[in-house]
């Protein structure tokens, strides 16, 4: 990519954009998992289909990268050898840990809780990138913007008997649980770009994860019932989202600090509460105080948290 390119890629509006983009793609997965979940006749308690149906979704999605991808160089896009490393790392946490949990635990709660607890995944990645990998500076502006994301997050899951009466390990556990999985993978994201075409590193690690939980799906009994042309159309736009938005966060991270991207983040939530409202009939609980409180505390945590000041045009650049 050239070096204009690459000063475009790291444009304030060009930056928010396509991040928005990314994060209205993802939060509208949160009903229409529900929703498929529904037309193929997956219950709760059904695990093993649960595992089938997002390996389903993420071979698909990574087939989609690849095809994309191949097309737009005009090249059959394959990883080098000293990449598979870096895809299977990838994998195991972008996919099989994040979506393992993720998918389990969204079948156990409701889609506007777990959009709002999913955006704990920019306060993780922040504090991740600056503690574990020391790839950013914690400030304290950082520290208090992720106390304020955290707070919404508890307030989301508070009910009238306390924490206890309204948080599931197998629930809202596993989303959140699915959200560190999610940072760790962003910051790997981040440093194997700079190794190996970022739209390659998505769609080979959508693909071996994708086949990994088809088969694990298959071995512990898990089936998918016929859902004709509507269950089709809901399993062929979660791919399509994944693959897009995946890789074009992916090219984001590549060019940009972890914080700098991850701050639009806050849109995740705003577009899962809304979505699950609309398209789920969770509308009394989009409305309701808690959920309005939370949603403030998580926009405001993640805002305050990337005001940082003078940011060097190193770091601007994605150098870090």
């Amino acid at each position: 990519m050239t070096k204009e390119k690459e000063n475009w890629l790291t444009k304030t509006w060009v930056v928010g954009l396509l991040a928005l983009f990314c994060c209205a793609l993802w939060g509208s997965a949160f009903p229409m998992i529900k929703i498929g979940y529904r037309l193929f006749e997956i219950p709760a308690e059904d695990t093993a289909a649960q595992i089938l149906f997002a390996g389903c979704r993420f071979t698909l999605a990574g087939i989609f990268a690849v095809l994309a991808g191949s097309a737009a160089g005009r090249k059959l896009l394959i990883p080098r050898r000293t990449s598979w490393a870096m895809v299977l790392k990838l994998s195991i946490f972008q996919t099989m840990l994040q979506y393992f949990l993720f998918y389990i635990g969204l079948a156990n709660t409701t889609g506007v809780k777990a959009s709002v607890i999913e955006g704990s995944n920019v306060f993780i990645s922040i504090l991740i990138a600056s503690l574990v990998f020391r790839m950013e500076k914690i400030t304290w502006r950082k520290l208090a913007g992720c106390g304020l994301g955290f707070a919404g997050v508890v307030i989301i899951n508070l009910g009238g008997g306390g924490m206890d009466l309204n948080f599931r390990l197998n629930g809202e556990g596993f989303i959140l649980l699915s959200t560190v999985a999610y940072a760790i993978s962003s910051v790997l994201s981040k440093r194997y770009s700079q190794k190996e075409n970022p739209v390659t590193l998505s769609g080979y690690q959508f693909i071996c994860g994708g086949i990994v939980m088809i088969l694990t799906g298959l071995v512990l009994g898990g089936r998918l019932n016929r859902a004709g042309g509507q269950g089709a159309a809901v399993l062929i736009y979660l791919a399509f989202l994944s693959a897009a938005a995946y890789s074009v966060w992916s090219i984001l991270l590549k060019y940009n600090p972890v914080s700098r991207v991850a701050v639009f983040g806050f849109s995740n939530p705003v577009f899962g509460v809304l979505l699950s409202a609309l398209l789920l009939g969770e509308a009394d609980q989009a409305k309701g105080v808690k959920s309005l409180i939370a949603l403030v505390l998580v926009s405001a945590g993640i805002f305050i948290a990337q005001q940082e000041r003078g940011m060097p045009k190193k770091a601007a650049m994605g150098k870090v």
